[in-house]
């Protein structure tokens, strides 16, 4: 189908984007809270205005902007003025270089990169999307925030909604970990469990969304989503700030619907086309549960189609079975010449904790992930030692505290005397 415009003028004002566009024919439409297109039911995503001139200019007034997400809100669906908005302003958090980790990887010094996104207010990168949700739930005019999560989200949607005053209202699987369940809980909002995975509670929340009952909802991963994956392009503006306003060469992103994949893909893009950084190949790994590995499986299998999957793994923000942007996902890997790679769990608990004892850096599951197939790609040869990699952790350890508790106890429990520590063979 040719790419038509239904209409790109609106009274909302969300700085630079001008309008949604169909990721499948290219038709546009207003902005607001849709997020599929009546032409063909393809996902709908921001487009912009971006600002055009002198890319320096541009770097400089980044730069002097606050140490957070908003100092890129030229690039994204905000107004001007949203650092004076009541929020948790989340983002500019650390990229450790990991030179202790690359040693055990065989990884060149200087080379490799942790982005870790556990410093964020809720410690995990949802609070960047949820950020971008909710500056787009006030030019909509909504009252309720509300998602379908698997832990991380939760929280960060009752934690934003409290700062700024909205109730919120949000949906997890009923067989969460307890240390999710509450964080989310003590934010003060609607927590409901409902019986079933994650895609379960996907799907009763776009039923709620058709209904009465949902009147006045901003559902931040549904009909607020092509604002809410914004956020993730946050990351790549970051990580290329961070390492001097240069591209990454490889990437290794963690996979749940695949949205912060392509976006991070789309901010790396737009760097290039303003200028911000020099343009040179990328490679963009993904990395899966065996557990809930439904875009692996595709990509090794060298299929087009997702096929989903009953989730089995103890990473369970990445446990979604049906991604949405899997497809998606499968043309950027093999645009950039990456690849999408799993591990099991028992990798993953290997991976924390080769991760928390060579940079102090606790991961949650979804850390083990990124990191157990960062080595499980080295070893097979995908990942090149000698480039510049940046590996994703996009959540706090203590969130996942039952992945490593087992092995993970006391060395050992001894009387408060000198003679005690020696007999159990610690004085050394």
């Amino acid at each position: 189908m040719a790419a038509q415009t239904v209409a790109t003028t609106t009274s909302v004002d969300l700085g630079p984007a001008s309008a949604l566009s169909c990721r499948e024919c290219g038709t546009s439409f207003p902005l607001g809270p849709i997020f599929a297109c009546a032409e063909c039911f393809g996902p709908l995503e921001v487009s912009y205005d971006l600002p055009v001139g002198d890319p320096e200019s541009l770097r400089k007034e980044i730069e002097a902007g606050p140490a957070n997400i908003w100092r890129y809100a030229p690039l994204l669906p905000v107004p001007a003025d949203v650092a004076e908005k009541p929020n948790l302003n989340p983002g500019w958090t650390k990229l450790v270089k990991a030179d202790n980790l690359a040693r055990e990887l065989g990884v060149e010094q200087g080379k490799l990169f942790v982005k870790d996104d556990s410093g964020n207010p809720t410690h995990s990168f949802k609070d960047r999307v949820v950020a971008q949700a909710i500056e787009a739930a006030r030019a909509f005019g909504f009252t309720t925030l509300s998602c379908s999560s698997t832990g991380n989200l939760a929280g960060a949607v009752g934690a934003a909604a409290a700062r700024a005053g909205f109730r919120s209202c949000v949906f997890i699987p009923h067989d969460l970990e307890q240390g999710k369940v509450v964080m989310a809980a003590v934010y003060g909002g609607e927590l409901v469990g409902i019986e079933g995975n994650y895609d379960d509670v996907n799907r009763f929340c776009s039923e709620l969304i058709g209904d009465p009952l949902g009147e006045g909802w901003g559902f931040v991963n549904v009909n607020l989503r092509p604002y809410y994956g914004e956020g993730s392009k946050t990351l790549a503006f970051e990580i290329c700030e961070q390492l001097g306003w240069r591209l990454p060469d490889q990437l290794v992103i963690p996979i749940a619907s695949g949205s912060q994949f392509t976006k991070i893909d789309k901010g790396l893009q737009e760097l290039i086309k303003l200028g911000l950084v020099e343009d040179k190949p990328y490679k963009l790994f993904g990395a899966q549960a065996e557990g809930c590995s439904p875009v692996s499986v595709a990509y090794k299998g060298g299929h087009d189609v997702v096929r989903p999957q009953k989730p089995n793994t103890i990473a369970k923000s990445l446990a979604i079975g049906n991604p949405a942007d899997g497809p998606y996902v499968l043309d950027i890997a093999r645009r950039t010449g990456g690849a999408v790679e799993d591990v099991n769990d028992e990798q993953v608990v290997e991976a924390i904790k080769l991760l928390a004892q060579t940079e102090g850096i606790f991961a949650e599951t979804a850390g083990g992930v990124t990191v157990g197939v960062t080595k499980k790609l080295i070893e097979a040869g995908l990942i090149d030692p000698t480039l510049t990699t940046v590996v994703l952790n996009t959540g706090d350890g203590l969130k996942t505290l039952d992945a490593v508790a087992e092995t993970s106890q006391a060395t050992a429990t001894i009387r408060p005397s000198l003679d005690a520590f020696r007999d159990a063979g610690l004085a050394h």
